[in-house]
């Protein structure tokens, strides 16, 4: 049974300010995955609200499509954590695992890390790289495409400094899984694509988070490219040069 969240206050979208603005244009990339499973917390739910992106092409869906995905399953909810609960909801590995013993085949995007790194900092005997294996030995061979995490707190929890732990962390992983690559969110995400708790978006910022990690996507496992899953020789042991995605 999952563990309640030992959180004592739990990040949660914050209400949606003013209207979106134009996303980037859209590239010509496509991506080979026809299904993809979007797992997220609360970093992801505006990218498929309509308070934050009143047009619909903004949303998620809609920027997964322009890539080619013809399936889109949207797993995302406020406070969702690899391991813990919040509010009774079911954790990512258990969202996950529904959907793997369902017979789901295809790739995924994983949104996570905000909550997980955050549960770490404050006593979690689950460490981070036992969180991702989690996730890694779960999904097996199919393609995964895990979101980086940034703040702009610097402390507390959710500080900076445990987001990049988390995002070290994910890179050490890559290197053992070849059907495994990291968007690397935190190196384009602009500071005023936040809003005031340093932890969420504005809608400008979900409509380039929506564009991006579609476009991220396509680059991570493209249509008429390495097929997802081949691995690189000679560099085992550390990150391959496709473990990041710009």
């Amino acid at each position: 049974m999952p563990a309640p969240s030992p959180a004592a206050a739990r990040i949660q979208p914050s209400s949606a300010p003013g209207g979106p603005s134009p996303a980037a244009s859209a590239g010509s990339a496509r991506t080979v995955c026809r299904a993809v499973v979007h797992i997220g917390d609360s970093t992801s739910d505006g990218l498929i609200s309509p308070d934050y992106l009143p047009n619909p092409r903004r949303r998620i869906g809609a920027q997964y499509a322009r890539v080619g995905v013809a399936r889109f399953i949207p797993e995302i909810s406020g406070g969702t954590s690899i391991v813990e609960t919040s509010s009774g909801q079911a954790n990512a590995y258990t969202v996950a695992q529904r959907l793997v013993h369902g017979g789901y085949r295809g790739c995924w995007v994983l949104a996570l890390g905000t909550n997980d790194t955050a549960d770490v900092a404050i006593g979690s005997a689950v460490s981070r790289p036992a969180r991702i294996r989690q996730m890694m030995a779960l999904i097996g061979s199919q393609p995964v495409m895990w979101v980086n995490v940034k703040s702009l707190l610097a402390t507390g929890p959710y500080s900076e400094a445990d987001m990049t732990a988390w995002n070290a962390d994910l890179m050490r992983a890559c290197a053992r899984y070849p059907n495994m690559r990291v968007y690397d969110w935190a190196s384009v995400v602009k500071n005023n694509w936040f809003i005031s708790d340093g932890i969420h978006f504005t809608s400008r910022g979900y409509a380039a988070r929506a564009h991006r990690i579609a476009h991220a996507l396509a680059a991570a496992f493209p249509r008429g490219g390495r097929r997802a899953g081949t691995p690189q020789a000679g560099q085992q042991g550390t990150p391959r040069s496709s473990c990041l995605v710009h």
